[in-house]
């Protein structure tokens, strides 16, 4: 398995989008708790919501590219951009 981050980044002026799609996104990212590593809100520097990020086991990029394109977030049409990258963890532990 191969770690993956997606770095997904809010349109501007989004938070509506976002909170109208929460529980839909939050059950849906529950179906993937034995593949999803970390995973959480970003804020900008003045603390508001600036976007999510997800770090995630899985077998190829069109694999976390599925996983991104089925997301209620996506679906609702909150990101303004959405960066998958392989991640070669080196320290720590997820």
């Amino acid at each position: 398995m191969t770690l993956y981050v997606l770095f997904c980044v809010d349109k501007p002026g989004a938070l509506s989008v976002r909170m109208g799609a929460r529980e839909a996104h939050l059950a849906y990212v529950r179906g993937f708790g034995d593949k999803l590593r970390l995973g959480g809100p970003m804020l900008d520097d003045n603390g508001d919501m600036a976007g999510s990020l997800v770090i995630m086991e899985a077998e190829s990029r069109a694999e976390a590219e599925a996983f991104n394109a089925a997301d209620p977030y996506t679906l609702a049409g909150l990101w303004e951009r959405v960066d998958i990258k392989v991640l070669r963890a080196t320290l720590g532990t997820l």
